[in-house]
């Protein structure tokens, strides 16, 4: 019997009432919570109001009551994109980032450090959220540089899709139109 179901089921759950308990240590909801910590991951293409809506398959009226309530406490700031005129991106401010700094993912990453396997762990957890993610037919969200789309030259680094240049922080956070890389056998 393959225990594995079994055991992230049970991440999963602890994962869920760690989110709880740091949410409410902050008089937040734990999708508050979520959402800030997706933004301090997220490159610019990714730090939208529709990407969080994607990102976590909740309804843009609930992106937007929660966006309300975090930029409200002062945890995020709203900036329309200068070529884009109506797109929103939102930005963590040092308060947002703040409350970062004690959750529960902090508490994780030291955790897997502490294992010598962590980076075998790392990739096996990445090629099963794939493998979910295509069967649910839903956006991968990858980080930027293990994307097909990435493109470092002599000129830098840019998205091969967007034409665009990245800057070096972009290029480790995640994207919403990241995509796998194509193998090289």
């Amino acid at each position: 019997m393959i225990r594995t179901p079994m055991i992230l089921e049970r991440l999963g759950a602890l994962v869920h009432q760690a989110v709880r308990d740091d949410a409410a240590r902050h008089g937040l909801l734990p999708i508050h919570l979520q959402v800030l910590q997706y933004l301090a991951q997220a490159n610019r293409y990714s730090d939208l109001p529709i990407a969080i809506a994607e990102y976590f398959g909740i309804t843009r009226g609930t992106v937007s009551q929660t966006l309300s309530v975090l930029e409200r406490r002062g945890l995020l700031t709203k900036a329309r994109d200068p070529v884009h005129g109506r797109r929103v991106h939102l930005r963590l401010t040092p308060q947002g980032l703040a409350i970062l700094g004690d959750s529960w993912t902090e508490r994780v990453q030291a955790a897997l450090c502490a294992e010598p396997a962590s980076a075998r762990l790392d990739e096996t957890l990445v090629d099963v959220l794939a493998a979910l993610q295509r069967i649910n037919g839903r956006r991968a969200f990858g980080v930027c540089s293990q994307c097909a789309h990435f493109r470092a030259d002599a000129g830098g680094t840019h998205c091969g899709l967007t034409g665009e240049p990245l800057a070096a922080e972009q290029t480790v956070k995640i994207c919403r139109e990241w995509a796998a890389p194509i193998p090289t056998d």
